[in-house]
């Protein structure tokens, strides 16, 4: 791992340390940290979400506002960079196994990749959790079990 990438990973892990807890004080879950250089500079976007609901604009700048302040008192990222605090969506995407746990009861569609020759399936019910590394989804009355490494995508979808 070069030194740049290194550094990039240990100031992720900093970051994550520092703002879950905030995040987490005002009854929301950190659902992605980004941090990374763009054409207009610095950008470090936090994307927060509530299992049950959603967020507002008003919690997400009160997120913003404390982060802001922690980081200018800790000082992680070097000169100057633009912070954004948003939602992840009504139907966002799943990327973590526990995302999966969390919005258990909600309904979701989930791509399943089939052998090769297969193709995939479109799965749309409701998200029941995991079971060891299985994804738990209820169709028709009835919960299937769909390998993890076999989820192709998987997104929340509006009732």
């Amino acid at each position: 791992m070069s030194a740049d990438r290194a550094n990039s990973a240990e100031l992720e892990q900093r970051l994550l340390e520092l703002i879950e807890p905030i995040v987490r004080s005002e009854g929301l879950i950190l659902v992605e940290l980004q941090n990374r250089s763009e054409h207009s500079g610095y950008v470090l976007r936090l994307f927060v979400d509530r299992p049950e609901g959603g967020v507002t604009l008003d919690e997400c700048t009160v997120v913003s506002r404390q982060v802001s302040d922690l980081l200018d008192v800790e000082d992680l990222i070097p000169g100057s960079f633009r912070l954004e605090v948003s939602s992840p969506g009504l139907e966002r995407r799943l990327k973590a196994r526990r995302e999966y746990e969390l919005f258990a009861g909600r309904n979701a569609k989930v791509v399943v990749n089939r052998a090769e020759e297969e193709g995939r399936d479109i799965l749309i019910g409701k998200l029941m959790g995991l079971q060891g590394d299985d994804v738990l989804i209820e169709l028709d009355g009835r919960v299937r079990a769909v390998p993890l490494s076999q989820v192709a995508q998987a997104n929340l979808v509006i009732d």
